[in-house]
């Protein structure tokens, strides 16, 4: 508990002499503009492994104000619906963004987005997701409304790290910032419909694992960080 204290600390010092310095120093170089082009179509299989593309359920769609939000910071959104060979359903979205230098590109994360569609959204933990590939930090949520319940998982890619809202994410804009970059970065929610959490999860996981193992090196890195 201490040490989480000092740390909280150390950070608020690091932020606010970086808010300081900000005031004679803004980022200019655009970290999208060194590398490839983001095509969240192309670069998200359509198929890989036991999963299938499926439009018989759509994922949840954000309200019309969130969508516009949207339309001004994020580049691209991309939302599917995958089935397996079970016929156990996962639902995936993904938006991108060239500049995640500020908290602007909030307004997709699911605590706001389902909790504007008259969600119930409770935090369920914070985890180390293991995958082929290293360890992402992942957010479990559950969202309710009347007999409907979505266990769900997320994470934040800032540049190339992974983070999750909060001090985590901060240091990470700070260290982009510093150097006198922007970072671009990705939002990346899966959901499942199921009242029992720990199968809900395990399927996500399995599901994450099975997406970023069909995807090559550096597209991974764009989805999950470098490792």
């Amino acid at each position: 508990m201490r040490a989480r204290i000092v740390r909280y600390w150390v950070v608020g010092v690091a932020l606010a002499a970086a808010a300081l310095a900000a005031e004679g120093f803004k980022p200019t170089q655009r970290l999208a503009d060194a590398r490839p082009r983001v095509d969240l179509e192309a670069m998200v299989p359509a198929q890989f492994g036991d999963w299938r593309a499926s439009d018989d359920v759509v994922p949840l769609q954000p309200t019309p104000e969130v969508t516009a939000k949207l339309d001004r910071f994020y580049g691209q959104v991309l939302a599917r619906t995958y089935v397996d060979r079970n016929n156990r359903r996962v639902m995936l979205s993904i938006a991108w963004g060239g500049d995640q230098s500020s908290d602007r590109m909030q307004a997709h994360r699911p605590e706001y987005c389902y909790a504007a569609q008259g969600f119930d959204v409770r935090p369920v933990r914070d985890e180390k997701l293991a995958t082929g590939a290293g360890e992402i930090p992942v957010r479990r949520l559950l969202a309710q409304r009347t007999s409907r319940q979505e266990p769900i998982t997320y994470w934040i890619t800032v540049g190339d790290r992974t983070a999750l809202p909060g001090i985590d994410r901060k240091l990470a804009q700070l260290r982009f910032g510093l150097s006198g970059t922007i970072p671009d970065g990705m939002l990346v929610r899966v959901s499942s419909l199921d009242a029992d959490l720990p199968t809900a999860y395990a399927l996500q996981d399995r599901f994450i694992r099975a997406l970023l193992g069909s995807m090559g090196t550096e597209a991974r890195a764009r989805f999950a960080g470098a490792s």
